[in-house]
């Protein structure tokens, strides 16, 4: 008789498998297929793909600074620095993106702009949630976003209603005894500034913050920069002031207490 031979076990993945492909998982078809052209401009497809891309990085940003505020309430001061390490490495990858918007002449852009209007990236409801997630909360961006669906206009209303990433700080602050009243915040940030000893996690935290705060304001100034450098002074084509607007918007900080606190030190 001859041996019994040995029944391999079977798979459930790899190409032995076969239950799922790349492009399945990924639902390819359906992603390759958004790209929608308005016009017969060559650089269209360029201008949908960067700005679709943009979203895509929108949404894990917010996935990630949801876990990150989290992290920090729960006192996972850790998980929260770790969280802020991706959150960072995603935000300089949105810098560098514009450089890829910037290989588009102003005179390519003409041969498509007029069929946008009027969709403009203000109408961006994403970014306005990572705003308010961040703390720059505007309760008037509610009546300004008028095409915004009502689902969109719901996550905006929680964003605004729910802790933000400098509650979160002001959290971990108090759980280690250190008072965040209007009047004594400066005096606790000292503290942790001044007491790396005792504090230092808060410290580096409180960094994170800022390179957040930073990073984001970089992103502003680099896509006020492309925008001048495609459309000049023209207005936008959502109707606002177009670069005069952004450049007003590079302003903002998230965290203003984090930078008055270095003229304290």
């Amino acid at each position: 008789m001859s041996e019994a031979r040995a029944v391999p076990p079977s798979r459930s993945f790899g190409e032995d498998g076969a239950r799922l492909s790349y492009g399945e998982y990924l639902r390819l078809p359906q992603l390759l297929d958004l790209q929608g052209p308005q016009s017969g401009a060559s650089d269209e497809l360029l201008f949908i793909t960067e700005h679709q891309v943009y979203e895509l990085w929108f949404k894990l940003l917010l996935y990630e600074m949801e876990r990150a505020r989290d992290a920090m309430t729960e006192g996972a001061l850790w998980r929260a620095r770790h969280l802020f390490r991706r959150i960072h490495a995603v935000e300089r990858v949105l810098v560098g993106q514009v450089e890829v918007l910037e290989t588009m002449t102003p005179q390519d852009f003409l041969e498509f702009r007029a069929v946008l209007a009027p969709a403009s990236g203000f109408q961006s409801v994403q970014f306005r949630e990572l705003e308010f997630l961040s703390g720059a909360k505007d309760p008037s961006y509610l009546d300004r976003l008028r095409d915004a669906r009502d689902d969109e206009l719901a996550r905006l209303r929680r964003r605004l209603s729910e802790p933000s990433l400098w509650d979160a700080y002001l959290t971990a602050l108090s759980q280690r005894g250190l008072p965040v009243s209007d009047a004594e915040i400066m005096d606790s940030l000292l503290i942790v500034a001044r007491d790396r000893g005792s504090h230092d996690d808060l410290w580096q935290l409180a960094e994170d913050l800022l390179t957040h705060d930073e990073t984001t304001a970089s992103w502003r100034m680099r896509h006020v920069q492309m925008v001048e450098r495609q459309i000049g002074t023209k207005s936008g084509t959502g109707g606002s002031s177009g670069a005069p607007y952004l450049r007003g918007r590079t302003r903002l900080h998230f965290f203003p207490l984090l930078w008055e606190l270095r003229a304290w030190l």
